[in-house]
């Protein structure tokens, strides 16, 4: 992680009508960090990174992406950020291999389909159709197609939702990996040990404004210095651990 600031957001507002579901935000990104965006559904993350992501407009405030203004240089953000897809973005009828191709004509761009699978361990379902795959393959042929026009920064939202613990380690360790190659990674995700494990940073979202902005250490820190204590005593491992050691980490997919 560098001390360069990728993204700034600054007094980011958006009302719907009496509404105000983002509440003056103001945070910054720095460049080849994990940085996770943490918040209860309806407090507003979401429409901030899509705001970010010039997929909504803001009411107010400025956003600067990798030295683009928001206001005056949106194709030019478009052009340096990957964006996961869900799962309706893929046509039916098209193999993995033809559907990196189609993406990447979209952005103009000669990619390597082969390499780009491999990298995300995909290449035997090269000439699978994406309603072929299992959870963890889906999800991983995903965060694959945010990396076709090489960008600079992703946005995953809620990446490991629904999968085993092993299909969602895995997935921990391919988005260490591309973080590792030098892209900023900005994560949604509802699991905290995920935060945890992941994210260099996380901003955490209430109602609309940001309520604690920090690494997840000094958040954690912070809370017990303040006299919390937890009515269980924490053990040396949790279930998932478990789970992983009787069954293995390797993937299973179907």
């Amino acid at each position: 992680m560098s001390n360069n600031v990728i993204i700034s957001v600054e007094n980011l507002t958006k009302s719907y009508g009496q509404f105000q579901a983002v509440k003056g935000i103001t945070f910054q990104v720095m460049e080849g960090e994990i940085f996770g965006l943490l918040g209860p559904n309806g407090a507003g993350k979401s429409t901030t990174l899509e705001i970010i992501e010039t997929l909504r407009e803001k009411s107010g405030g400025t956003v600067t992406v990798d030295g683009f203004n928001l206001d005056t240089h949106p194709n030019n953000i478009k052009s340096v950020i990957g964006v996961q897809l869900q799962a309706s973005g893929y046509y039916p009828g098209l193999n993995l291999l033809q559907l990196i191709e189609l993406f990447a004509g979209l952005y103009h761009r000669t990619v390597d389909a082969e390499a780009l699978l491999e990298s995300v361990n995909l290449l035997d379902k090269a000439r699978s159709k994406f309603t072929q795959l299992s959870g963890g393959q889906k999800q991983r042929f995903s965060v694959a197609t945010t990396l076709i026009n090489n960008p600079r920064i992703i946005f995953l939202d809620e990446p490991t939702t629904g999968l085993d613990p092993q299909a969602r380690r895995s997935l921990w360790d391919l988005i260490k990996n591309i973080r590792e190659q030098g892209t900023t990674v900005i994560i949604t995700t509802h699991y905290m040990d995920e935060a945890e494990y992941l994210c260099d940073r996380i901003a955490i979202i209430d109602s609309g404004k940001i309520v604690a902005l920090d690494t997840p250490d000094k958040l954690i820190d912070d809370l017990v210095a303040s006299g919390f204590e937890r009515p269980k005593q924490v053990k040396l491992a949790n279930l998932e651990d478990v789970f992983i050691h009787l069954t293995g980490k390797s993937l299973r997919d179907e």
